[in-house]
């Protein structure tokens, strides 16, 4: 299936309940298990409504010994009613159950599938923590609608509909007093489900800011306790959290008055109708039977509608949550490949040039931060890019790895755009070490493997040699099957960004990006490593990005740049030589004699 038949399949739909149409295309695959489940599901709704008969028809025979036969006989089909509703019923439950968390599966797998090939783009706009709190909130309530709530949904509609045509047959002058109070039941139930609606999308926005809320301050936990702001964070928490309860109550208000309401006039209809029923008996008109299967089936009838009332509630808050989940399955990348795209030569040598770029980030559309921006990398040749905080450094790497695509100009490797290629395919062929080290919750050989999957345990031994992470590793509690936790939190930073380093090395590609890669390493470290880069930059195009002068020396030529504009080129002594940016850089760092 396309990407455009998924994004058109799981748009978000127009209306009310019609968000839950989202949930079909999950479970049509699935059609054997719907259809048993809705098979057990109609034997289980009409041995529901044959109880009362069978009841009535006990009552209507006698308790008499001369009836004793035939009453243990009428016992008998009862009881077979019985067992067949009750499997009927726990087959059902299994089906249904089975299907509610086999499809929620398929969503989680599905939405996880769309956010993973998004942009960057994407993220600033939207918060990682609500999007989880989606993925986690949502598909948990979907998974309640979907494996419980909607067949209880059809069941007691069932029973409402067929039991009310019964009991119409039964006796119309009965059933006449009870239809009074259905209309404005129905009434009731729409009305009010709209706001139940409404309050239930503002609850599931607002546990997801309690989720957003946790995650951000759980992830820099250390700097809350540096700053000692466990109090203030407790206290914001707190905030999000009673926004959320506040919401909450206000839904459970008005269900509650909705119950309220429907239960009053059901079970007030019922009671006049108990009322005329036992004149009726005392004539002559009804037998005791008859009264009896009429009130059961008046009850259950009258049971189906209240619980249609609390089941709509839950279906106007799967409503919201199919349609949140809807919004993601549909969220398109900007950076995606053409419809036909243009592939890179079988053997790339890794001459770079950004032609003419100019850049904003979506969050800062009237600021550029490559503006007019030109540079040409050879193949093999290694370039180092200075200058303060902002000037664009990082920017050029992530238009380089296309994370973004620019508003003016164009990104080349090896004179083809790489915005007409499939970003997939020209990714392979760049190693990156980012600023900010990220480590995964799994082993030390699983990280370094993630440059190269298919990398034997050799290749990624040799990896870590190369990134001078062997010492380390070896005095880990259990080698390269370490474990090393959320965020590598069991790893100091410098140790860390070795690890992200032999990553790079295992890749092997022909275009390295370094964004300040010894950033973390103390001196000896960082004299290992430097050592281990240079070798790994032999024959490759790399791209440095140093705040540290000291680092990049030795490059084949170093790009200064400010407010997104190269403002000098060259060597690190002809730019010494220059009374400009670098020279006062350098001065910074190495003092006047550098």
């Amino acid at each position: 299936m396309s990407d455009s038949m998924i994004r058109q399949e799981h748009e978000p739909p127009k209306g009310k309940l019609a968000n839950l149409r989202t949930l079909w295309s999950f479970v049509r695959p699935y059609k054997l298990q719907l259809f048993l489940a809705s098979v057990f599901l109609l034997i289980a709704a009409g041995t529901v409504l044959i109880i009362p008969t069978a009841l009535g028809d006990i009552v209507d025979k006698g308790f008499s010994n001369d009836n004793a036969q035939k009453v243990n006989d009428y016992f008998g089909v009862f009881i077979g009613i019985v067992a067949v509703m009750a499997t009927a019923t726990a087959f059902r439950f299994y089906f249904v159950t089975w299907l509610g968390e086999r499809v929620v599966a398929d969503i989680r797998k599905a939405v996880y599938e769309r956010l993973i090939t998004l942009s960057p783009e994407f993220f600033e706009e939207n918060r990682p923590g609500e999007i989880v709190s989606r993925l986690t909130a949502d598909t948990t309530l979907v998974q309640t609608i979907v494996g419980s709530s909607v067949s209880v949904w059809v069941r007691n509609f069932l029973i409402a509909v067929v039991g009310t045509i019964w009991l119409f047959v039964m006796s119309p002058k009965l059933m006449g007093q009870i239809m009074i109070g259905m209309p404005i039941g129905l009434v009731a139930i729409v009305l009010v489900g709209r706001r139940v609606r409404n309050l239930s999308r503002r609850s599931q926005d607002k546990v997801a800011d309690v989720g957003a809320r946790a995650n951000e301050s759980l992830a820099a936990l250390n700097i809350v306790q540096a700053f000692t702001q466990e109090k203030n964070e407790a206290g914001r928490f707190s905030r999000f959290v009673d926004d959320a309860f506040a919401v909450a109550r206000s839904r459970i208000r008005v269900r509650a008055a909705l119950t309220f309401g429907m239960i009053f006039l059901i079970f007030g209809a019922i009671a006049s109708v108990l009322y005329q029923g036992a004149q009726d008996v005392m004539t002559g008109t009804m037998s005791g039977g008859q009264m009896l299967d009429f009130i059961m089936r008046a009850v259950f009838v009258a049971g189906a509608f209240g619980a249609l009332s609390e089941v709509y509630s839950e279906l106007q808050r799967a409503a919201g949550a199919a349609g949140r989940l809807a919004e993601l399955l549909s969220a398109e990348s900007k950076i995606k490949a053409p419809a036909q795209p243009i592939a890179l030569p079988a053997k790339v040598d890794g001459d770079i040039h950004f032609d003419n770029v100019t850049f904003h980030y979506p969050t800062k559309p009237d600021t550029a931060t490559l503006e007019h921006f030109n540079l040409h990398v050879k193949a093999g040749e290694t370039v180092a890019l200075v200058g303060p905080s902002g000037a664009g450094k990082s920017t050029v790497l992530q238009l380089l790895l296309r994370f973004y695509d620019p508003q003016a100009g164009a990104v080349k490797i090896d004179g083809v755009d790489i915005a007409k290629t499939d970003p997939k395919a020209f990714r392979e062929h760049l190693s990156f070490v980012p600023q900010e080290t990220i480590i995964f919750a799994d082993t030390i050989a699983e990280n370094v493997r993630y440059g190269r999957t298919d990398a034997s345990d050799d290749d990624v031994r040799k990896a870590v040699e190369a990134a001078a992470a062997t010492e380390f590793v070896e005095r880990a509690p259990e080698g390269f099957d370490t474990f090393l936790g959320e965020r590598g939190t069991r790893l100091s930073g410098g140790q860390r960004q070795r690890i992200a380093i032999a990553r790079a090395i295992l890749r092997n590609a022909p275009i390295l990006l370094l964004d300040e890669a010894t950033s973390a390493l103390d001196a000896e470290s960082e004299l290992k490593v430097q050592e281990a880069l240079e070798h790994l930059m032999e024959g490759r195009t790399t791209l440095v990005i140093a705040h540290r002068l000291a680092t990049v020396k030795k490059v084949d030529r170093i790009i200064v740049l400010d407010e997104g504009k190269i403002v000098a080129e060259g060597t690190h002594d002809e730019l010494v030589a220059q009374d400009g940016l670098y020279k006062r850089l350098a001065d910074l760092q190495f003092g006047s004699t550098a």
